[in-house]
């Protein structure tokens, strides 16, 4: 017959091991619990990740290439408009180029001596095919020599109809032109630069006077900056 403190002992007998089961059950699942937070963090930050991803995916794609450079761009810039403006050329070259996995570039000059009807002055176009990154985040701040320049980055006024995006810097009076246009990962510069503004004689002004206006000189730049597009485009 089973007394009642044998009774009482297999109660008490009996609980240590229910309790050490349960113990032994919760530290077992214990250190899965941290586990299962690190994973769906890890899913978490994958899936904002991936979103980012998407959301950003155009600016991490290479840039659109539509044109093409040549050895010699003074054979597609001719920059009929802007010779007719300035009395024609009396020399003109092509200037250093390059190729290169990141960027492919052109230039040429075109010269007028002081001889000619608006003085010396200095034309040149550049080309730039960017092949790995998009030139459109940094475009409006320009060069280096642009930033530093006197107006910096606000000087320029915006284009409309050129390319994707088309930036023009006219400084005071007539002392030249500046036209950038961007059209996917390709960039056009064509510059108009006047040298010996005082001329030595009665009329130093003279001269200076025989110079186109800056919105001739403009609508010059921007028609040689048409047709040279649609000579280097594929």
């Amino acid at each position: 017959m089973i007394t009642e403190p044998e009774l009482d002992g297999e109660w008490e007998s009996g609980r240590p091991a229910k309790v050490a089961q349960d113990t032994v059950v919760r530290e077992a699942r214990g250190p899965r619990r941290p586990w299962w937070g690190v994973l769906v963090a890890v899913v978490a930050t994958s899936a904002l990740w991936a979103g980012g991803l998407y959301a950003y995916g155009d600016r991490l794609k290479e840039p659109e290439i539509r044109y093409r450079v040549t050895e010699n761009l003074c054979d597609q810039f001719k920059a009929p408009a802007l010779a007719g403006g300035l009395g024609g050329f009396t020399d003109s070259a092509p200037q250093k180029g390059g190729r290169h996995p990141a960027m492919d570039w052109a230039s040429c000059s075109h010269d007028g001596d002081r001889s000619a009807p608006v003085g010396a002055f200095f034309v040149a176009a550049v080309v730039e095919l960017h092949k790995k990154t998009d030139p459109a985040p940094e475009f409006e701040l320009g060069s280096r020599y642009d930033r530093s320049g006197p107006g910096g980055p606000d000087q320029w006024e915006s284009v409309p109809g050129l390319g994707q995006q088309a930036l023009l810097s006219t400084p005071g009076g007539a002392e030249g032109v500046q036209l950038r246009v961007r059209d996917g990962g390709a960039v056009f510069i064509i510059e108009v630069m006047f040298f010996d503004r005082i001329e030595d004689g009665p009329d130093p002004q003279a001269r200076l006077s025989a110079r186109p206006d800056r919105e001739t000189l403009a609508a010059a730049a921007i028609e040689d900056a048409r047709a040279l597009m649609a000579a280097l485009r594929k």
